[in-house]
């Protein structure tokens, strides 16, 4: 019985964690539009040093994004918490396009985003 109780219980905390904060549901459409601008993006993202094309970011910043979905309210937060910065090194992570200016990737979605809600 106990072990029933444990299972149930175990399943319970598993949904909950699952419904937790995330961005509402009008602005789902915004972070998909932001991942899929990571993962098709020509441009070079720099974390800590090192340098990946978009597929590469893409599966780090996913795993921050599942990582702080309980802090992740808005598009905004998204990028914030999971597209900015280094959790462990704080160090803002930067994007070189072509020959223009490096920036860091946290303005580089916030400008993409303005563009995709002025569309």
């Amino acid at each position: 019985m106990r072990y029933q109780q444990l299972a149930c219980a175990l399943l319970f905390a598993g949904q909950l964690s699952s419904t937790a904060a995330d961005v509402p549901n009008n602005q789902r459409d915004e972070v998909e539009h932001l991942l899929n601008f990571v993962a098709n993006t020509p441009c070079i993202i720099e974390r800590n040093g090192s340098y990946y094309k978009g597929q590469e970011a893409l599966s780090h910043i996913k795993k921050k994004y599942a990582y702080f979905r309980d802090k992740i309210n808005s598009t905004e937060a998204f990028i914030e918490y999971a597209a900015s910065r280094s959790t462990f090194s704080g160090n803002a992570y930067t994007v070189q396009c072509g020959n223009n200016q490096t920036i860091t990737t946290r303005q580089w979605l916030l400008d993409e985003l303005s563009r995709f809600r002025n569309n």
